[in-house]
């Protein structure tokens, strides 16, 4: 994979690519919040709006692409608000100039407030339509989030890629170790369904009419669990308050085992070994570095290692119950 994928992206390209598919831009773009793709805001002459969604060189296959299109398309056609992309020509998925990109439909809105129960018990209804739609159908092409691929693999690379200072090698890689061993002897052979799976606040847009979903990228198949627990946040009394409304509206659409609870914890530990992967593999673009300049330096692998320690210690607790 290019060092500098979007080096060619410029916004005569953006606009070209546009004009492509008949969409003629006047002039003005608007970059979005996005470190994995490339995503605008633009405007056209007819005075409307689109958003247009460039993907990573090389992440995903046009099949897998595919396979989050549909989904979205599926939960939107049952009137589930999440944004799905514009078919343009029978199309959802263009190509331009060796860029594959997709075209949406623009969606305003704000950071719903979590403090509120009243809006995660109406985020857990719609988390509970998407899942009962994902649990209808099967990814074919998509990944599956487990052990492997978010915790062996990616430990498995870190540890193979030189990107951890060699005084502190040994250590993360103790650490890691049984932080990830904890974690499998939590998992079981959970339900697995077709999920949005990067289910955080901010994928998650909210207006007067309520939330909306935004951005399906990570779209994978795995527990129920994953797309529940990012939406929790501080201390232990105050997470099983949101969970509880969460479910309160969840469970009028679709069943939660609540085996899953025990889930929480170890996922979490998934995605802080799968987070270093993600940014050691995406340092050599320059975006990437201009972000996350604190990557990879002594302070930042110390503090990972503190963090792992502490999220194993976590994992020996009960877990939430409500």
């Amino acid at each position: 994979m290019t060092a500098r994928p979007y080096e060619g992206l410029t916004p005569d390209a953006v606009l070209d690519a546009l004009d492509s598919v008949g969409l003629r831009g006047d002039g003005r773009l608007l970059a979005l919040h996005s470190y994995e793709n490339r995503v605008y805001q633009v405007s056209l002459e007819d005075s409307t709006y689109v958003v247009a969604k460039f993907y990573r060189p090389s992440r995903w296959s046009d099949a897998q692409i595919l396979e989050d299109h549909a989904f979205s398309i599926e939960m939107a056609e049952r009137e589930i608000p999440v944004v799905a992309p514009i078919s343009i020509g029978s199309k959802t998925l263009h190509e331009f100039s060796g860029f594959r990109f997709a075209v949406y439909p623009r969606r305003g809105g704000r950071t719903p407030e979590l403090e509120d129960d009243k809006v995660l018990e109406w985020i857990g209804r719609f988390l509970g339509r998407i899942h009962a739609v994902g649990a209808a159908g099967d990814f074919k092409v998509r990944p599956a989030l487990n052990i492997e691929t978010f915790g062996e693999e990616p430990r498995d690379w870190l540890l193979d890629s030189g990107l951890i200072p060699a005084d502190l090698d040994s250590v993360w890689e103790s650490v890691s170790g049984e932080a990830l061993n904890k974690a499998e002897d939590r998992f079981f052979d959970a339900t697995q369904l077709r999920l949005h799976g990067d289910c955080h606040v901010g994928n998650i847009l909210w207006t007067d009419d309520g939330p909306h979903f935004v951005d399906l990228d990570d779209a994978r198949t795995g527990p129920a669990a994953q797309d529940l627990w990012m939406l929790l946040a501080g201390d232990r009394e105050t997470a099983t308050r949101q969970l509880k409304s969460l479910l309160a509206g969840y469970e009028r659409f679709h069943e939660f085992d609540r085996r899953e609870l025990g889930l929480i914890e170890p996922l979490r530990t998934l995605r802080l070994l799968y987070y270093s992967y993600w940014l050691a593999r995406r340092w050599e673009d320059p975006a990437f570095q201009a972000a996350f300049p604190w990557f990879g330096t002594q302070r930042y692998w110390q503090d990972r290692i503190l963090e792992l320690r502490e999220q194993t210690a976590v994992m020996d607790e009960a877990p939430l119950a409500v």
